[in-house]
């Protein structure tokens, strides 16, 4: 049975709780949070979905007001759609007709045909929402009542490429990265022949260095002061329809890594592109795909953040002693970053992680600073990937546990703390000769006339003891009572002793707290 949009999105509060209230307030959005959260929404997914219920084609307008109060209540800022620009046929026939990719849909559906692909949501034929998603007007509407609920709206920027049917290809071909007809015979996964006005020009895909291209997309030639205009009145445009965007891939066109690919050094895009951007529309928020040592780069270009894949990375490796050292660079890089466990890119987390490795690497990666990424399906649970070319879910019924150890993590996120000053915490052996503290990684968040969070995690596949360092400016009063907000269960201790030792712990494999500090 295919997932139903109720399904994906029920509308009773899906993680036990009642909903906390929220103001309605269609004049002014709430200021922006410092360490916001985002929920990526697949669109074309949702709304392949709701269409089998309805026996219609629907739109953005049929996303009810009871998805959004849910997404809204569950304390998310941001609702990343993605996935609402017109594509091309282009796209979808080359979907159609790759062997690899069709094997890969009938495993993960069993019944599977050919009504099931769209083609990428990355190859772009234009920067204006899917008609048979409604249109602009359609999404403006959307926006509207999401404004209602306090959440801002974020869509795609895909700046490196277009799909090879943009209108560009054939009146514009100068736009493009151009090669020959020895490298189309030598590379034909890079090249391609298009026909344009001014004849038969051979083009390249869309791709990084020596990675292979993608071969549903032209690659823009940023060398062209044309191009770098024509891309940045996309951006303006873009920004007409939402709050911020998500930028693909975003480090391609920095001009070293433009050159380093296709021997073209153009100038920096990005600068001029995001100021004339907020010129029009102070506020609008850029958030960056980046690589693994170009995140900094992105930062100094204008991006408010940048995506960590090296947390990601280390907390796959399962070792304390990197995560630490990932995390304890200067704040604004830490509070710039983007913390996520999973995307529409890669696999999902349930699957990536056995269950007590994913819920300590959640807890790491959504209580530090930063801009927390929820996936959408990650909250419930679900293991099975779907393929950016595709619009509909396999079946799944997600997995409990994870789903009750989300709620609880979503709540803590809640907590006022959670947007206060955030500071790593050292940690000590906790008997002599005893180096398992190394495994650990403590941290806090403490805001005035709040009880601070404490948090701690064993990394490691076996128990561990240490002794916590809580700042002493966090202690007050003669005792503490530490309530842990993922289990309930609460901890009196002497604040002597705190100020004196530390926090003794001594946690199971993967292990974990998050306590909120009570001085009584």
């Amino acid at each position: 049975m295919t997932p139903t949009t109720r399904q994906l999105f029920p509308t009773r509060p899906k993680f036990g709780a009642a909903w906390p209230t929220f103001q309605r307030a269609t004049a002014e959005l709430r200021p922006a949070r410092p360490h916001p959260l985002l929920y990526q929404v697949n669109a074309r997914v949702v709304l392949a979905s709701r269409s089998r219920e309805l026996g219609r084609q629907a739109t953005v307008d049929d996303i009810s007001d009871a998805v959004i109060d849910q997404i809204a209540a569950n304390g998310f800022d941001w609702i990343w759609l993605l996935g609402v620009w017109q594509t091309g046929a282009a796209g979808r026939q080359f979907a159609l007709g790759n062997p690899a990719w069709r094997r890969e849909y009938r495993e993960l559906l069993p019944d599977f045909s050919d009504l099931d692909i769209s083609g990428s949501s990355f190859a772009i034929r234009s920067y204006s929402v899917d008609a048979d998603f409604g249109g602009n007007a359609a999404l403006r509407r959307l926006r509207r009542r999401m404004r209602d609920r306090g959440l801002r709206l974020m869509l795609d920027f895909v700046p490196n490429h277009v799909a090879r049917d943009h209108t560009w290809a054939r009146y514009h071909p100068e736009y493009f990265v151009r090669g020959t007809e020895a490298q189309i015979e030598s590379e034909p996964q890079n090249y391609m022949r298009v026909d344009t006005l001014e004849g038969i020009w051979v083009m390249a895909h869309g791709r990084y260095a020596s990675y292979p291209g993608c071969r549903d997309t032209l690659q823009l030639n940023y060398a062209n002061p044309d191009v770098r205009e024509a891309m940045a009145a996309e951006l303006v445009n873009i920004a007409a329809l939402c709050d911020g965007v998500r930028c693909d891939k975003a480090t391609l066109i920095l001009p070293e890594v433009f050159e380093r690919t296709w021997g073209l050094r153009p100038e920096p895009f990005w600068p001029e592109a995001i100021s004339r951007t907020r010129a029009r529309y102070p506020g609008f928020l850029f958030v960056g795909e980046a690589g693994v040592d170009v995140g900094s780069a992105l930062e100094e270009q204008g991006f408010e953040y940048a995506a960590d894949q090296q947390l990601y990375d280390r907390l796959r490796e399962g070792r304390a002693r990197p995560v630490r050292d990932q995390i304890r660079t200067e704040m604004d890089s830490q509070r710039r970053s983007v913390r996520f466990l999973e995307n529409h890119e890669g696999p999902r987390a349930a699957a990536e992680f056995l269950p007590e490795p994913h819920q300590a690497a959640a807890i790491v990666t959504f209580l530090c600073a930063g801009l927390r990424f929820i996936h959408q399906g990650q909250l419930e649970g679900l293991s099975k990937r779907i393929p950016i070319h595709l619009n509909r879910a396999p079946d799944e019924t997600g997995n409990e546990a994870l789903s009750k150890f989300y709620e609880r993590l979503l709540r803590c996120l809640r907590h006022p703390c959670a947007q206060g000053d955030w500071r790593m915490l050292e940690c000590r052996e906790g008997s002599d000769g005893n180096s398992t503290w190394d495994s650990y990684i403590g941290f806090a968040w403490s805001a005035a006339d709040q009880p601070s969070l404490i948090v701690a995690v064993n990394y490691a596949p076996h128990p561990n003891q240490c002794y916590l360092q809580i700042p002493p400016e966090l202690i007050e009063g003669e005792n503490l009572r530490f309530r842990d907000l993922m289990d309930f269960g609460a901890y009196p201790r002497d604040s002597d002793a705190i100020r004196s030792q530390g926090l003794y712990l001594d946690l199971p494999a993967w292990g974990y707290r998050v306590f909120e500090m009570i001085s009584e």
